[in-house]
């Protein structure tokens, strides 16, 4: 079986551009964990997901610095202000760029659960050979086809 034969096709994706309030608005709509970024050709140029966005609006505590016998104090924030100040940044900030890890329609099965255990990914983008996004899998993608197979193989097992 091809990666191909289960990836979602429909895959929702988001711009460089993309504040970080539509971002969040389009998890929340599609009931998803994070989203492929691309640009106006539908090439990969990023990935961003919800843990990127809670690490990026998370407010820090108080800080203390010490340089040349000057000490400062950074003081804590507030998630209103945190919310306010951030909002509105492109997800080009907080966005995954480097060693994306992708997998191609002609790529098995196999390669796929291989990749998406050794990281520990909730989903890989697919990418045909232009780079562009053409489909995604998830870890329930991989769950939905080991049950599938399991159950042709009791079924088999059966007759």
């Amino acid at each position: 079986m091809q990666v191909r034969d289960f990836m979602i096709r429909n895959v929702i994706t988001a711009k460089h551009s993309t504040t970080i309030k539509e971002l969040i608005s389009i998890l929340e709509t599609n009931r998803i964990g994070g989203v492929p970024v691309v640009d106006d050709k539908g090439n990969l140029v990023g990935i961003v997901s919800d843990g990127d966005i809670v690490r990026y609006l998370s407010p820090h505590k108080e800080k203390l610095y010490l340089a040349y016998y000057v000490t400062y104090i950074e003081e804590s924030q507030k998630i209103e202000d945190v919310l306010r100040e951030r909002m509105n940044a492109p997800v080009e900030k907080i966005m995954v760029k480097k060693n994306i890890k992708t997998l191609a329609p002609e790529d098995d099965f196999e390669s796929a659960i291989r990749l998406i255990s050794k990281h520990h990914f909730k989903k890989i983008p697919v990418v045909n050979g232009a780079g562009r996004v053409v489909g995604i899998i998830s870890r329930g993608d991989i769950i939905h086809n080991l049950s599938k197979s399991i159950y042709n193989e009791e079924t088999v097992r059966e007759q």
